[in-house]
């Protein structure tokens, strides 16, 4: 083997150019990282960041978006103004379809939807594919249950079983809707329902009035925060709860898992427990550049450790559970890979 002898200057001299170098490489990454933040600020300094939620105003995903969107701008850099906007219709399907199609894609529209959204590609004709949004995270997970009002025959699920529930829904892939449904169609339960109205809160007011019994596939969070005193006074009856494992104030009440009768039915309810994870969501347009999704990536797991929004939460008695964004594209997947057979029955289970 041949051997380089090298003099001492020629060592010297290579040091110093490796030096140099490597100072060079060393600022040039610097500036970009540099760059990279304060192109971010430049972007969203003076500027509106819409929150879209698909509900009307007094509801469970109303509160939940409200409280975000005031705390989440100073967690952005520029600190926009973030404004909470209301569309709805469809369940909430409207809204996602704006998000989806219509908003910009830039970063300065976010949204809010059903938690059914997330499977509504699979099992209706929703046009778009929920794994594509630029999912920011769930504020919770969480627990659904079937509620009725205590003048209501209906007080539990034999009653349900038995006798004609009249329950009020919103529109074809709104949680209201689906559960009801898959009551009906899937257990056999003796549901009626009767659709239409704009948000949760609309058919909680029609229950107190007495035009329906109660409705199915509102949050268990929703009620302890917005109607604390239909527990409190014994208003409510609560027949059934969906969820992967009972919520420890509801011990006594099944789970819709309890409930099944054979493979098939396990597979179709499974599908539709899964969607639990995704209690609060919140999503951008697909198609996003990069830096603005890590950047509201990042706000919004910011926010919901921000001890401001954390106090807040707790005095209106919302359960903070967060779910990350990559969480969220990590359960789609998979929900996504359910059997072809399993997805055509849970379509038609949920089909009036």
């Amino acid at each position: 083997m041949a051997v380089i002898h090298q003099s001492s200057s020629d060592t010297r001299r290579s040091a110093r150019i490796l030096r140099l170098c490597c100072a060079f490489a060393t600022s040039v990454f610097a500036g970009a990282l540099a760059t990279q933040p304060a192109a971010s600020a430049d972007f969203y300094l003076g500027k509106t960041l819409n929150v879209v939620i698909g509900y009307s105003a007094g509801g469970g995903y109303d509160l939940y978006a409200r409280v975000l969107a005031k705390h989440l701008g100073k967690h952005i850099p520029g600190n926009p103004t973030v404004v909470p906007l209301n569309m709805v219709g469809a369940g909430s399907l409207r809204a996602a379809n704006y998000v989806y199609s219509v908003a910009p894609k830039d970063g300065t529209v976010i949204g809010t939807f059903s938690r059914s959204v997330a499977i509504a590609p699979l099992i209706s004709s929703a046009p778009f594919d929920a794994r594509k949004f630029t999912w920011l995270g769930s504020i919770t997970n969480d627990v659904s249950v079937c509620v009725t009002w205590n003048t209501s025959p209906i007080k539990s699920w034999d009653d349900m079983m038995s006798r004609q529930f009249v329950a009020g829904g919103e529109g074809a892939g709104s949680d209201p809707d689906i559960f009801a449904l898959l009551y009906k169609n899937v257990l056999g339960a003796k549901v009626k329902l009767v659709s239409g109205y704009p948000g949760t809160n609309d058919i909680t007011l029609a229950m107190e009035r007495g035009e329906v019994d109660g409705l199915c596939g509102i949050s268990w969070s929703t009620i302890k925060s917005r109607h604390a005193d239909w527990i409190s006074g014994k208003k409510i009856n609560v027949p059934v709860q969906v969820a992967m494992h009972k919520d420890p104030e509801l011990p006594g009440i099944p789970l819709a898992l309890d409930l099944v009768k054979g493979a098939e039915q396990t597979q179709i309810v499974k599908l539709f427990v899964a969607t639990q994870v995704l209690a609060r969501p919140f999503a951008a347009p697909p198609g996003l550049p990069a830096d603005r999704q890590a950047i509201l990536r990042t706000a919004f797991d910011e926010t919901l450790k921000d001890p401001d929004f954390l106090a807040e939460a707790a005095k209106l008695g919302l359960d903070i559970n967060p779910i990350t964004g990559s969480s969220i594209d990590t359960l789609l997947g998979e929900i996504y890979a359910t059997p072809t057979d399993v997805v055509a029955k849970a379509a038609a289970a949920i089909a009036e």
